[in-house]
């Protein structure tokens, strides 16, 4: 009996040792911080675990499904509440990369501004560099679907970053001072 709990998750522990950091930095992306995104990922390691013996194919794949659909769930039941993805302000002031992070950070604010499906599109494409019938597949919807959903997703990206300033950014052509 023993011996049969120990195969019961064969191979859990290869997947996780291989592609836990990939796994917790989209689970960052979706969830909006480290910590929030280690809860994330746990849960749904969690819940790919009580199906582990009825998984066929691609654990991994199966695994980033649950990761995205339970941060879908999350954003759905606190759409009405003001959500603080994170601090603006790095914790500890640095020369080298300073404004990269400020970037990086306003950019994951920005990011919690969209719908959680646009949201989701946006990490899937542009974070995880899935094709549009992969992010079909994996959030269980259209292709046509997820082009309209990217395309509004930019939209509204492009408008609540359109403030920012734009550090050594050539002038648009034509553009007079």
């Amino acid at each position: 009996m023993l011996r049969h709990r120990e195969n019961h998750y064969e191979g859990l522990d290869a997947l996780i040792a291989t592609r836990s950091d990939a796994l917790l930095a989209t689970a960052g992306l979706l969830a909006g911080g480290r910590e929030a995104g280690q809860d994330l990922l746990q849960a749904a390691i969690e819940k790919m675990m009580r199906q582990w013996h009825r998984i066929e194919g691609d654990r991994e794949a199966y695994l980033r499904r649950i990761l995205y659909h339970l941060a879908v769930d999350s954003w759905r039941r606190r759409r009405r509440r003001p959500e603080v993805l994170t601090d603006l302000a790095p914790a500890v002031a640095q020369p080298d990369g300073a404004g990269a992070l400020t970037l990086r950070l306003a950019l994951v604010q920005a990011l919690g501004e969209l719908t959680p499906r646009q949201r989701a599109v946006l990490v899937l494409r542009y974070f995880e560099g899935l094709s549009e019938v992969e992010i079909a597949g994996a959030l269980g919807c259209s292709t046509g679907t997820v082009k309209s959903t990217a395309a509004r997703g930019l939209k509204n990206l492009r408008a609540h970053t359109a403030s920012w300033p734009l550090e050594d950014a050539p002038e648009p052509k034509g553009a007079h001072r």
